[in-house]
């Protein structure tokens, strides 16, 4: 009897493997898929499970993928109000696809979504911390993103996703030593990821470590694992292309980027920005409206803008610059943080003073490198040159922590020192914006030539000052 109970028993297990071997999960659910038993590969993934796997893993996700897990999260949740792990993806999914479209409508409801799983699901979350951190990231509150993701990794401290999210706080709070820390333990844990890669070659960007950054972001995109991962990759890696001034090279950068995602829209507005250095100036024009019609971005407004006023379309620009302020409101609104692009904005293009107050404000809440160029110029259109070089210095000096390479922010300090009649640095630094990217801005940079050629040589008989 034993030995027929024991050949039962076994039966039994051949029967429950051979019938989870022709399951799979689509969206959280276990469905039963034909199988022959023969060789053939397993049928891909349904939308609703490339899109889980890409929020739950801190990687980007195609719009439509996102679409439908959303709405699959949302039919599931209705039935499963106390699911919360669900409640954790709902909301990573609503921050990735605002994040994607800069619809800041899915704020509110990750914030909801993510809220909820932490009330209904485990007492230790890092699923839902990590989402809260991603959620401050996008909207440029970095002491959020901090609390959230410091929470996050102490509740799971080998979760490497926590500890990329973290690199994106820290770089926000000018944290230098935090940013280091975090890409050395998410490098640790996931060594071969390509997500790995991008963060890394993020932080060597910032660090004015441009080979070693395209071969990471390069090997990263070889290594993506879908069309949406690839595709933001390849838009990184031609925006570090475009910085160190090789146009064609980041226009084939960003075009393949388009073909491999028509919905990277950051690839489109760099396809725009590389055409117009190319003086390919109507390409240039419709690439930007493209991608500003999906993708109302502030930041895009104000570029776009900036390119109409270069070719002296100031009616076209204004337009660009009323919606500008449009997204701003609407994002603020929404809790996010939109002092840094405002600030930028009325520096060059409105009040100087307001930029002051708007940026001053920012560096005492998040001092980073990019707030730290904004607040110099923005001095600098007020008349206060000397404060104005002391940030300037911060946002271009290696010991400082301003390794970048930014053409934009050496050229802000090249006009400041002139205004201080430090001519020699004023000269130099010039000189090194346009060596570092030609191309830099369609308005700056022609600026940097007409000051350079006002400057004139140094004269021979007068010492350095």
């Amino acid at each position: 009897m034993e030995i027929e109970r024991g050949r039962r028993s076994r039966r039994r297990n051949r029967v429950l493997i051979a019938s989870v071997a022709g399951a799979a999960v689509l969206g959280g659910v276990l469905v039963l898929l034909p199988w022959n038993g023969g060789d053939a590969s397993p049928p891909a993934p349904g939308p609703a499970a490339l899109a889980r796997g890409a929020v739950t893993t801190g990687v980007p996700a195609a719009l439509p993928d996102l679409a439908v897990l959303i709405g699959d999260r949302e039919r599931h949740l209705r039935a499963q109000p106390l699911d919360g792990a669900s409640w954790a993806v709902l909301g990573a999914a609503y921050v990735e696809q605002g994040r994607r479209t800069a619809d800041v409508a899915n704020w509110a409801k990750a914030e909801k979504a993510l809220h909820t799983s932490l009330k209904v699901g485990a007492e230790r979350n890092p699923q839902a911390l990590e989402g809260l951190a991603a959620l401050a990231v996008a909207r440029r509150d970095f002491p959020a993103a901090k609390k959230w993701g410091e929470s996050a990794v102490k509740a799971a401290p080998k979760r490497w996703t926590a500890h990329a999210v973290l690199i994106d706080a820290y770089t926000g709070l000018g944290d230098d030593k935090g940013v280091g820390r975090a890409l050395e333990k998410l490098t640790e844990l996931r060594p071969d990821a390509p997500a790995t890669g991008a963060r890394a070659a993020a932080v060597y960007r910032d660090r004015g470590w441009r080979e070693d950054a395209q071969a990471r972001i390069s090997d990263a995109a070889a290594a993506a694992e879908t069309p949406a991962e690839r595709a933001a990759y390849l838009e990184q890696a031609g925006h570090l292309a475009f910085e160190r001034g090789e146009r064609e090279e980041a226009l084939r950068f960003f075009e393949e980027a388009l073909r491999t995602d028509p919905d990277q829209r950051a690839a489109q507005v760099g396809q725009g920005r590389a055409l117009a250095a190319l003086g390919r100036t109507t390409e240039a024009l419709s690439a930007y409206q493209a991608a500003l019609a999906e993708r109302p971005d502030a930041e895009y407004a104000l570029e776009l803008g900036e390119l109409y006023e270069s070719l002296g379309l100031g009616q076209a620009a204004r337009v660009q610059y009323d919606l500008l302020r449009e997204r701003v409101r609407d994002a603020e609104a929404a809790g996010a943080d939109e002092r840094l692009v405002l600030g930028r904005f009325e520096a060059d293009h409105g009040d100087p003073a307001r930029a002051v107050r708007l940026l001053r404000e920012e560096w005492g809440r998040q001092p980073g490198i990019a707030v730290a160029d904004a607040l110099g110029w923005a001095l600098h259109r007020t008349g206060e040159h000397e404060e104005a070089l002391e940030f300037a210095a911060i946002a271009t000096d290696g010991d400082k922590g301003g390794g970048v390479r930014s053409a934009l922010y050496v050229f802000h300090r090249g006009v400041i020192e002139r205004g201080l009649e430090r001519y020699g640095p004023a000269r130099r630094h010039l000189r090194e914006a346009l060596m570092i990217n030609p191309y830099f801005s369609p308005l700056r940079a022609p600026e940097a030539r007409r000051t350079l050629a006002e400057l004139g040589e140094p004269s021979v008989e007068d010492p350095p000052r």
